[in-house]
């Protein structure tokens, strides 16, 4: 069965809300320019609530340095994604098995030489404006006979996702703004119905 990842979470009662809806992962954005970003205190509160329920939490970075990266991992996240322009460089100095990479995919598969022993990877479209959370889609065909474990990102709603587990079976899916009421506010209903669809799409 495909997991799921939800992203761009502010709130924590929403988080536990995804985490008993049966969400397998959480995504919670510390990049400040995101409008989604959650400052430190309250990226606390969030972790705190989730600590006794079945769910991976996920700290969504941008370019940050090592020594922030493991910082994030001391404060309790499970895995850090890396969604910016990271060097495999940077896997010297972090865990591998809980870093997640991102890749911003236009009209080809990117290279993911060097990033061997990840997590996963985590396909989302490229937008020149974001660094993710765009809504924007991708042709899916690119990543379907893809071989590593990955993340379907960009553009999944509670309409199509469906349809994308079907076509690229992949480890798991990643939703943002297609659960969104508002930015960083998640619809609660859409959330119950992504995580139903993905599920039982296979």
């Amino acid at each position: 069965m495909v997991k799921v990842k939800i992203c761009g979470l502010t709130d924590e009662r929403e988080a536990v809300f995804c985490a008993q809806a049966g969400a397998d992962y959480v995504g919670v954005v510390v990049y400040p320019k995101s409008p989604r970003f959650v400052p430190p205190e309250r990226r606390r509160g969030i972790l705190k609530a989730l600590k006794d329920l079945p769910v991976k939490t996920v700290a969504v970075t941008v370019n940050e340095s090592p020594e922030a990266l493991l910082a994030l991992l001391e404060e309790g996240f499970d895995l850090l994604q890396l969604h910016g322009d990271e060097e495999p460089s940077v896997l010297r100095k972090l865990p591998p098995e809980r870093v997640i990479k991102a890749f911003r995919v236009k009209e080809a598969l990117p290279e993911v030489k060097g990033w061997e022993g990840v997590h996963a990877f985590l396909f989302d479209a490229y937008d020149e404006k974001a660094y993710g959370g765009s809504g924007k889609r991708f042709r899916w065909e690119l990543v379907k006979d893809f071989k590593g474990r990955f993340f379907l990102a960009g553009g999944l709603t509670p309409e199509n996702v469906g349809k994308a587990v079907k076509l690229v079976r992949p480890y798991a899916v990643d939703v943002s703004s297609g659960v969104e009421r508002s930015k960083g506010r998640k619809d609660l209903k859409k959330v119950e119905l992504f995580i139903k669809r993905a599920k039982g799409a296979l």
